[in-house]
């Protein structure tokens, strides 16, 4: 699971609707396959990895479950020229909770594995850390666009990410020893699904949160070496490649609309990062959180 800020050259996604890439085509009743483009040179692009097998177990659940908690784990790079198989464990139905269990396959290797939790909605205490006020997205340049600019190549043309200058007002004081950045982002183009049949379909979105969650999380515990890669104009001193990834799903959000993702790095050693990141919706809710570690080292 690579993050795009550690690759030399933008990797321009295929044409079509942002939702085509979460597509995934059912050969049976536990076993899906998706094809993936790059996310660094011959490298299949993390992200949309996991949102596939994301996918691939909710289509295993009731559409009365939502998924709250995914916990993935990459094993070795895939390849974007070939399909991967997704191979869905169910392994519990539970009176409140469903679990499911992803293996992503290719050539006969295990790539990437994933578990994931759905439940029923419930009623409880809603409480949540508040929103840094942060300018606003609709002030900030659109970083694709800048980067392609400034490389010539083209860009994720259905995103929209927009990072907050680090001495914009209302930013935080950083913490000495914690890189932190923030980023709003979103699916530039609005969020439908493939499948008519199942409209404002809520996993869609969570999907398409996990994609975007794997854009910038891991460049954050390489700050203190190097600017991420929208802002930088020299060839990247780090070697990053992302080693597991977990999220959490607090409330209902949409993935077209903007999104804060507020990015810290607690922890930097033994050739590993660690980043911690939350995102608000605009009306400050905290909807989602993601923890990431990362290889971290040195180009040689």
């Amino acid at each position: 699971m690579t993050d795009l800020t550690d690759q030399d050259t933008e990797t321009p996604r295929p044409d079509g609707s942002f939702a085509e890439l979460l597509e995934i085509e059912r050969l049976d009743e536990n076993t899906f396959r998706g094809r993936c483009h790059a996310g660094a040179p011959m490298r299949a692009f993390g992200g949309q990895v996991a949102a596939q097998a994301l996918t691939a177990a909710g289509r295993t659940c009731g559409e009365d479950r939502a998924v709250h908690s995914l916990h993935g784990y990459f094993l070795l790079p895939g390849d974007p020229t070939r399909p991967i198989d997704y191979e869905v464990e169910r392994v519990r139905e539970g009176l409140s909770y469903t679990t499911r269990r992803v293996t992503a396959v290719q050539r006969g290797a295990a790539i990437f594995t994933l578990s994931a939790s759905f439940k029923h909605p419930e009623e409880g205490d809603d409480r949540h850390r508040e929103m840094p006020a942060l300018p606003g997205p609709e002030s900030l340049p659109d970083a694709f666009g800048l980067r392609a600019e400034m490389t010539g190549t083209g860009g994720f043309r259905d995103l929209d990410v927009r990072f907050v200058p680090a001495d914009a007002p209302g930013v935080p004081e950083a913490v000495p020893g914690m890189p932190q950045q923030f980023v709003w982002l979103r699916i530039a183009s609005p969020l439908r699904p493939a499948d008519p049949l199942r409209p404002g379909d809520p996993l869609l979105h969570v999907c398409a949160l996990t994609y975007l969650s794997d854009l910038t999380l891991a460049s954050t515990a390489g700050l203190h070496r190097q600017p991420n890669f929208f802002q930088r104009t020299e060839p990247p001193r780090l070697l990053m490649a992302s080693l597991d990834h977990a999220m959490w799903f607090h409330r209902p959000f949409r993935a077209d609309e903007w999104l804060l993702f507020a990015q810290r790095s607690p922890s930097s050693s033994d050739g590993r990062g660690l980043s911690l990141g939350e995102f608000y919706d605009r009306r400050g809710r905290l909807v989602a959180s993601a923890v990431q570690e990362a290889l971290i080292r040195e180009r040689r």
